[in-house]
């Protein structure tokens, strides 16, 4: 068994390296406690392509998808350059502790994948493949993904319905409903405004005060978040 290293994620499978692959089944598992993935988008796209990448500044496509998990700015990225994508294979959350697979597709010319899904209850966290060169050679390839920080906003941990939009502060949904009210925010700034490793919900116990809409002995995570098993025939 090979580990071939790649950005953002660690490849724990034997890898070969070719332009693309012509059959490509995924399964996507949650890893977390108690945080949900909002709609998943899998793309099957060239080498130049990326949803998103470490070190720089979110585009308004991922900005839309980190902060209110609106994925379509950038399936339509995707789109326009050739992409193959695979839309909310979930059809809907894919919760903690569960998998979604995803019906085996054509990848053409597209030789390479990436994933990305909104984090609840976050305020601008993801979930993220940037760009992973598929393999050529048949088999099964497991990746661990980590957590993303969008750095659009800052992680203020408040809860406020209609939060999703852009340049909106607040968290628009906790789905599992075991956090607190009536924080007054955790921090009112982002220090680092480009995409880097979330650090997490800090949280806090008051359910209806502190800091923190969030529950620090549930809603914390440490990376990996996200299980990815690709296979190729």
């Amino acid at each position: 068994m090979k580990i071939k290293p790649i950005l953002g994620a660690l490849t724990l499978a034997a890898a070969a390296t070719g332009v693309h692959a012509q059959t490509v089944s995924v399964e996507v598992t949650n890893l977390t406690h108690s945080i949900y993935f909002t709609p998943l988008l899998v793309s099957a796209h060239a080498d130049a392509f990326h949803l998103f990448e470490i070190g720089t500044a979110a585009t308004p496509a991922l900005q839309m998808m980190a902060e209110g998990g609106d994925i379509s700015g950038l399936v339509a990225e995707a789109e326009s350059v050739g992409a193959t994508n695979v839309e909310n294979p979930a059809a809907g959350l894919l919760g903690p502790g569960t998998s979604v697979s995803l019906e085996a597709f054509d990848s053409g010319n597209n030789g390479f994948l990436s994933i990305a899904a909104m984090l609840l209850p976050t305020n601008d966290g993801f979930v993220g493949l940037d760009a992973w060169e598929i393999p050529t050679e048949p088999g099964s390839y497991t990746l661990y993904l980590n957590a993303y920080d969008a750095g659009t906003e800052a992680n203020d941990e408040r809860v406020v319905a209609g939060s999703g939009a852009p340049f909106v502060a607040g968290i628009p949904a906790n789905p599992g409903g075991n956090g607190g009210a009536g924080g007054t925010g955790v921090t009112t700034e982002e220090v680092n405004q480009r995409v880097h490793i979330h650090r997490g919900n800090i949280g806090d116990t008051d359910p209806v005060a502190g800091t923190s809409d969030l529950d620090a002995r549930i809603h914390r995570w440490l990376n990996p978040v996200a299980k990815v098993v690709v296979t190729i025939q």
